[in-house]
């Protein structure tokens, strides 16, 4: 007797994510019919994922803890707003067994695997157990019970360093440290754990041995309630840094046909055997030799799937829609074709050249290319809080071959307007045009190989500090308004001091007779003429070449798009010199970005050494060590773990080794 298959309709949607996630959700929703309910944060109040939805329902604090990850809130929610059905997204809790169970106990559709799938596959330890027992080649590593934190440096030096620790728990590189020593283990895994309870509320992690430059190849399945699984290819997953994902391709450069159907064949093999419903994906480290080993499955929708999307022409949150409803996935793997080649780039809040330290703050220009995908839930004036992701948008673009989609995507990037909190935007382009990428020959050793030149100093720094400098003369508040032509208010050149590329250029500035500047930098002149001058706008000619740029000026600020880069210029004409203080110098500890204090690690009257940690700061989901700039002794400590604090605050402060 055949068994029945249980319908699980339903009308109004929840969706338990924030951001750029809420809003592609919705747009999938929205096109089948169906209503859509939003949550949000006192931090996202005016988020436009809540204005977008047809209702949206406040869950809690700012804090992730306090809001998002919060079960019995977003249930309430629910009910709250007559949804049937709730979509977790990616992130949060979306991989969380609990919340799948409260979503099923509450009467509620979970748009994902059944909780069991979940407790089965979604923990990484887990997994390894079940794919062992299937005969798939796993990492060697530690994932048993017993957490201790003598049995997990025991089992460190067993596996051999380096080894990783891995939060079982979630992805996206929380919870995640690569060791070399035993040194320096108990540090990392007091980290980990801390950071993997801050992002998932789980603390448990596992260990594998570290493969030398891998590439970190996953695989996309889709399963259904029939019985029917499918997988739609693979993504290169493999430049990453934090081991978070920067840039991701489909199809691999790496991957053969014929290794795409063994890898597919094991993925789709997995997910059959426990039952497996709506989309998930199973990430593999693929070495030199070819041979590829299992590292964990993400039970959800992944943050890259908008390449697998282009690729095969499908709407993946349409299928997981309809599989969750009880319908059949109505595709065959014989019907999977795909055509030509995507790529994404995560464009972030974050400052690469000072070690991608999270920025937070005011988006005052936000403008987004429109011949290419771009995933985003920002606009002028949106606030960007300290507490979530620093992922702000997801450029995809799609080619006939994949020089042509690296070719769209670097020209997408060169139009990105983000004004106001610095961005990773030069680094993606550099990454894009390197010629390691170019060939495809990208691991996940990429960026660590190849630092220096992706965060090189822009060869044409000196004449765009000429160009800032002319123009913060020109939108000087205290200046007469610019005017075309010859004039006769040409006189001495005026000094002008600016900071760009964290580098500091001493200038000259002057208007000539025939109406255009002289700027001299050291001992080199930069003519400029402006021939159209706007509010956000300049056309200018500069030794020969004439150019357009867009800018905005905020204060001491300028923010300058020139040649497909944002730059961000101060104007230090009349501030006072800088200090060894900015860097701890002078004893003081400062907060490096908006935070909250996870770990105090020193004690007033403890002595320090140069380089020292003495506290631990969570933005965004990382957490960052802050270490002593002097030799000396702690005289104070000016805040207490778990407060929040503003970029600048003194956290710590040192009395000096007397001489």
């Amino acid at each position: 007797m055949k068994m029945q298959i249980k319908a699980t309709p339903f009308s109004k949607i929840l969706i338990a994510n924030r951001g750029e996630i809420a809003l592609r959700i919705m747009r999938t929703a929205r096109r089948l019919g169906y209503g859509v309910v939003a949550v949000y944060s006192d931090a996202d109040r005016e988020a436009l994922h809540v204005r977008e939805a047809d209702e949206a329902v406040r869950i809690g604090e700012a804090l992730p803890s306090q809001s998002y990850l919060k079960i019995e809130a977003i249930i309430a929610a629910a009910k709250a707003s007559g949804a049937d059905a709730v979509h977790p997204g990616y992130g949060f809790l979306a991989e969380n067994e609990d919340f799948a169970q409260a979503c099923r106990d509450a009467g509620l559709v979970f748009i994902g695997p059944p909780p069991e799938a979940i407790r089965s596959m979604g923990n990484k330890a887990g997994a390894k157990e079940i794919m062992l027992a299937a005969g798939v080649p796993c990492v060697p590593g530690y994932q048993g019970a017993d957490q201790s934190d003598a049995v997990m440096l025991a089992e460190a030096g067993r596996i051999g360093f380096p080894v990783m620790i891995k939060a079982v728990a979630g992805g996206g590189g929380r919870g995640m440290r690569l060791v070399g020593d035993a040194t320096a283990f108990p540090d990392a895994l007091r980290s980990a754990r801390s950071e993997a309870q801050g992002a998932f509320g789980d603390p448990t992690v596992i260990l594998e041995r570290a493969i030398a430059d891998p590439r970190h190849i996953e695989i996309q399945v889709f399963g259904d309630r029939h019985g029917n699984a499918i997988h739609l290819g693979e993504r290169d997953c493999s430049v990453q840094r934090r081991h978070q994902k920067l840039i991701e391709e489909a199809p691999s450069p790496a991957v053969s046909a014929e290794l795409r159907a063994r890898m597919g064949a094991v993925a789709v093999a997995a997910v059959r055997s426990i039952g497996y419903e709506g989309a998930g994906t199973l990430e593999f480290l693929l070495d030199a030799s070819g041979e590829f080993y299992f590292m964990e499955m993400n039970t959800r929708l992944q943050v890259e799937h908008p390449v697998t999307e282009a690729i095969t022409g499908l709407d993946l949150v349409e299928l997981q829609l309809r599989v969750a409803s009880g319908e059949t996935l109505g595709l065959t793997q014989d019907e999977i074709k795909f055509s030509g080649h995507a790529i994404e780039v995560r464009l972030c809040s974050e400052d690469a050249g000072h070690d991608f330290m999270p920025q937070s703050g005011r988006m005052a220009l936000w403008q987004m290319p429109g011949d290419i995908r771009v995933e985003h839930a920002l606009q002028s004036g949106s606030d960007i809080p300290p507490f979530y992701d620093s992922m702000i948008a997801k450029l995809i673009s799609h080619g006939e071959s994949r020089d042509a989609a690296r070719r769209q995507l670097i020209r997408g990037l060169e139009q990105v307007a983000a004004f106001g909190v610095t961005t990773n935007q030069a680094f993606l382009a550099a990454c894009l045009t390197h010629p390691a990428f170019s060939r495809g020959e990208a691991t996940t050793a990429f960026i660590g190989q190849h630092r220096d030149a992706l965060l090189a100093p822009r060869a044409d720094a000196a004449s765009e500090a000429a160009l800032a400098a002319v123009l913060l003369y020109v939108t000087d508040p205290f200046a007469p308004p610019w005017r075309g032509g010859r004039t006769l208010a040409a006189g001495f050149p005026v000094p002008a001091r600016v900071e760009l590329d964290h580098g500091i250029h001493e200038l000259e500035v002057g208007r000539e007779r025939d109406g255009g500047y002289l700027v001299t930098l050291g001992n080199t002149p930069y003519r400029i003429e402006i021939h159209a001058f706007d509010g956000d706008s300049i056309r200018f000619s500069s030794n020969g070449m004439m150019e357009s740029a867009r800018f905005l000026r905020d204060g001491d600020r300028l923010f300058l798009l020139h040649r497909g880069v944002t730059l961000a210029i101060r104007d230090l004409t009349r501030a006072a010199p800088a200090t060894a203080a900015s860097n701890g110098g002078d004893g003081k500890v400062r907060a490096a970005m908006n935070g909250r204090v996870v770990a105090v690690l020193v004690k007033p009257g403890e002595k320090v050494e140069v380089g020292q940690p003495v506290m631990t700061l969570e933005a965004m989901k990382m957490e960052h060590v802050h270490t002593a700039g002097i030799a000396g002794t702690i005289s104070a400590i000016d805040v207490a773990e778990g407060e929040q604090v503003t970029t600048g605050r003194i956290v710590v402060e040192i009395e000096a080794v007397a001489t």
